[in-house]
């Protein structure tokens, strides 16, 4: 191994690629990438510990110093990728070109990985007699419901003083990002011939006329939910399912949302509490199904642990984000967090997902730098 660029090339051609949400490949889970971290930080005398979080999807915690009672810090990027059947790229091929490391993972978030491993490794030597121990925790189920940081919050969080979150911010420091709602909208009716649709209750036209209703209704007042730095709330119907044929009158039909929630919002209820009371005042057909609230989550930009990064990196800013990830749940059960990562969040999830090589070795002289810094 000669660089950042090799370790990199070695993660993305270990799939680890989320079950839950359409993985588009029977290469799945987080115990094949957990297995070779464990190898190459043991290589580094760090000392590992992997937690099963879901059967075989486990969280590792790797730590260089014992817990003695100086402070602790957490390098945080997670294991698992989102899917894989859209790419026009081999996802797991790693291939170098243009400038560029291509694969899923790459940018989210095996590029922040491998650049916060890279600044383990290049001040292996020293890690012990920091002043700050610096611990580097993996999270399993990222990209879909976090139970992987849920746990580590948990049993953990209390441990830490302050945690970077891998993420591709191209090395921006993201102190606030909304909080998210995602729930399944389900109205029922009655099925029939289509021949004689008055005979039936037509599930997805009665799902269609709520939702037109419900989104200009709750459009309007998540804008009143707003943040100097995030914006206003959002929602967006992301699917609509319904039907089997076109001459059966559908008894079923479902839709997907996604309620984006500033701190305002959050502070107000939730985006939960105000969905249901929405639909409950206009009377709506609908029933909300599996809902699963995230908060937001905010430090200030005036945070002690922002201006030791900025001493490493005076060009990285603190910036807000619209987008969820495991810092929130870390953060709301008080352990103070920010993303930062190389990379750009345009590449995460992408067809043809890619991180600069020079990002990547930006990236890797950052963490190398902020680890030294810590004396």
């Amino acid at each position: 191994m000669t660089g950042p660029v090799e370790l990199l090339q070695q993660l993305v051609r270990i799939p680890s690629v989320n079950p839950d949400n359409s993985p588009g490949t029977d290469r799945t889970g987080e115990a094949a990438i957990a297995t070779f971290l464990q190898g190459w930080i043991e290589a580094i005398d760090g000392d590992v510990t992997l937690e099963e979080i879901k059967p075989g999807r486990p969280n590792l915690i790797a730590r260089f110093a014992p817990r003695d009672g100086r402070p602790r810090i957490l390098l945080g990027p997670h294991l698992d990728t989102v899917g894989v059947g859209s790419m026009t790229i081999d996802p797991f091929g790693a291939i170098l070109g243009d400038g560029r490391l291509w694969g899923r993972g790459a940018s989210d978030t095996k590029g922040p990985m491998a650049a916060m491993l890279w600044g383990l490794k290049e001040n292996a030597a020293m890690l012990a007699k920091l002043d700050v121990a610096v611990d580097f925790v993996a999270f399993m189920g990222e990209e879909s419901c976090q139970w992987g940081s849920k746990d580590f919050a948990r049993h953990h969080a209390h441990d830490y003083a302050f945690a970077i979150v891998g993420e591709p911010t191209s090395l921006d420091i993201v102190h606030t990002t909304k909080g998210s709602l995602w729930a399944t909208l389900r109205a029922t009716g009655k099925a029939a011939h289509s021949s004689m649709p008055e005979k039936g209750d037509n599930a997805a036209m009665k799902l269609a006329r709520a939702l037109d209703v419900l989104e200009r209704e709750m459009a309007a007042q998540l804008a009143t939910f707003t943040h100097p730095v995030l914006g206003r709330s959002t929602i967006n119907v992301g699917v609509f399912r319904s039907g089997s044929r076109p001459n059966i009158v559908p008894d079923l039909a479902d839709a997907e949302i996604d309620i984006r929630l500033t701190p305002a919002l959050h502070d107000a209820g939730g985006a939960l509490a105000l969905l249901e009371s929405t639909i409950a005042r206009l009377g709506l057909p609908v029933e909300i199904v599996e809902p699963h609230e995230n908060p937001p989550m905010e430090i200030p930009a005036s945070h002690p642990w922002i201006h030791r990064i900025q001493e490493a990196r005076p060009a990285s800013r603190p910036v807000g984000a619209p987008w969820f990830s495991d810092a929130a749940h870390l953060s709301a059960a008080g352990l103070p967090s920010v993303c930062l990562g190389p990379g750009s969040i345009e590449q995460a999830h992408t067809c043809d997902e890619f991180i600069e090589i020079a990002a990547l070795e930006e990236g890797a002289a950052f963490f190398t730098d902020f680890i030294a810094s810590l004396i």
